[in-house]
């Protein structure tokens, strides 16, 4: 069974695949779930794209057009057949979950999926949600296609890369059902399977992630496309490209201006609150001998109240140095904010040493 670090590489790889790799990995899957091999093994560039050669597809069959997914994109044959993923990709999956439940029993099944699948599930899960809802609003507001189509064609794909955390959990050795999904996932991204074509996505051109495994970046895009699919996020918050653009040259009054409560915490995180703080005329509201409490109230949202506290222990300069530390707005007092900080009410917040 591949090593739970290799398919924590495969869910983040990015860049070109194996082709040749891939597309027998296709192969496989369909002889293992005893079909013919498809006719035709079509490259998308992004889930978009593969997306909306379905559905121009769709809309063109009996009218003898092709509908163009832009430049560059691939061209689909005229008729696809009907979705298989049911036997290439569902009933395969449930027997082998079945398999190693019946050995394992249910305590060492948890204890197995504990092991692998599951410090991969929560990022990969959230990075297809935000695939997927980026697909579905550009093809369904930007391009006109019934938003109803545009999710179900979404259910007919085969996660690829992005199924990492349950083949990292299953036997996907040679020779087992799950042989040829292992194949076409570490060379390739989504991929939907029907009768007559599969449609195989490349993998992104970039990744960019925070250290919790959530999509981050402050000066591009965070997951990108060659044909210029994007998603765009800080710390895991869908961003518009056009925010990151700004961020730059935030002002206290363009923060305020913000009428959007997640935009504004990540402008606050990025401008910093402390500097915020300092630049937007805060009051203190107490202090003693742990710091000073302050205050900035923003409309429409909860307060922004932090707790200043100088380091007791001197730098190697010999100057003290100041952090900020984020409390919850009914913080009333700064010993009650620092204690928070520990898990621990201001009466039972008592230092030995401060550091």
């Amino acid at each position: 069974m591949t090593e739970w670090s290799d398919w924590r590489a495969v869910a983040a790889a990015t860049g070109p695949g194996d082709r040749v790799a891939a597309e027998e990995g296709v192969r496989l899957a369909y002889r293992s779930a005893g079909l013919a091999e498809p006719a035709h093994i079509v490259w998308a560039r992004s889930p978009r794209e593969a997306v909306r050669l379905l559905a121009g597809a769709a809309d063109a069959a009996g009218s003898g057009t092709a509908d163009a997914a832009g430049e560059g994109a691939a061209a689909l044959p005229r008729a696809t057949g009907r979705s298989v993923r049911e036997r290439v990709r569902s009933r395969p999956w449930a027997a082998e979950r079945d398999r190693l439940h019946a050995r394992l029993g249910a305590a060492g099944w948890a204890a197995h999926w504990r092991g692998t699948g599951a410090g991969l599930w929560e990022t990969t899960g959230s990075l297809v949600d935000r695939v997927r809802t980026a697909v579905v609003t550009e093809l369904a507001a930007g391009d006109g296609h019934e938003e109803t189509d545009v999710r179900l064609l979404l259910l007919d794909a085969v996660l690829g890369q992005h199924d990492a955390a349950w083949l990292c959990a299953f036997d996907t050795g040679p020779g087992t059902p799950l042989e040829g999904l292992a194949a076409v996932a570490r060379e390739a991204g989504w991929w939907w399977p029907y009768e007559d074509v599969a449609v195989v996505c490349e993998r992104p051109t970039e990744l960019h992630r925070d250290e919790a495994g959530r999509l981050d970046r402050a000066d591009g895009p965070a997951l990108a496309h060659s044909d210029g699919f994007r998603l765009h996020a800080w710390h895991g918050l869908p961003v518009p490209a056009e925010l990151l653009d700004e961020l730059g040259s935030l002002t206290p009054e363009r923060i305020r201006a913000e009428e959007n409560a997640e935009l504004r915490r990540v402008m606050l995180e990025h401008y910093g609150y402390d500097r915020y703080l300092e630049e937007s005329g805060a009051v203190p509201l107490h202090r003693d001998d742990t710091g000073v409490l302050w205050r900035v109230h923003l409309p429409g949202d909860e307060d922004v109240v932090m707790v200043e506290v100088v380091n007791s222990t001197p730098e190697p300069d010999g100057t003290s140095r100041t952090y900020w530390l984020r409390v919850p707005p009914t913080t009333r007092t700064a010993r009650e904010g620092v204690a928070w900080t520990f898990g621990l009410s201001a009466d039972e917040y008592e230092p030995v040493r401060q550091t």
